[in-house]
């Protein structure tokens, strides 16, 4: 007396597919100047034909790590400035009172 049950198929997301960004696997078409020569000099390095956004991440983040940390930092303290943001605007709409 078996009876076959429905599957009920869930797809599963592990953590490193839901953290990925899909235009860090994009190829770089060379539209401008900087981007030639990155994409030439990374191509180079890692001696790949097609470069990716991020080959030239890793190569910048090893070779010129001043740069990106910049860069990190001031992603961050922006989405953290935005999060705050949010918070107030959030709790002036609760209360139903606005800055002016």
């Amino acid at each position: 007396m078996s009876q076959k049950q429905p599957k009920n198929e869930t797809e599963l997301t592990n953590e490193n597919e839901l953290n990925t960004n899909p235009i860090l696997s994009m190829v770089v078409e060379k539209d401008s100047e900087l981007k030639d020569y990155l994409v030439q000099y990374v191509g180079t390095k890692l001696d790949q034909e097609n470069v990716t956004v991020e080959m030239i991440t890793e190569v910048m983040a090893t070779e010129f790590p001043e740069f990106v940390l910049t860069v990190a930092e001031e992603n961050f303290l922006l989405g953290y400035q935005q999060g705050i943001n949010d918070v107030n605007e959030l709790s002036e709409t609760e209360t139903g009172t606005t800055e002016q």
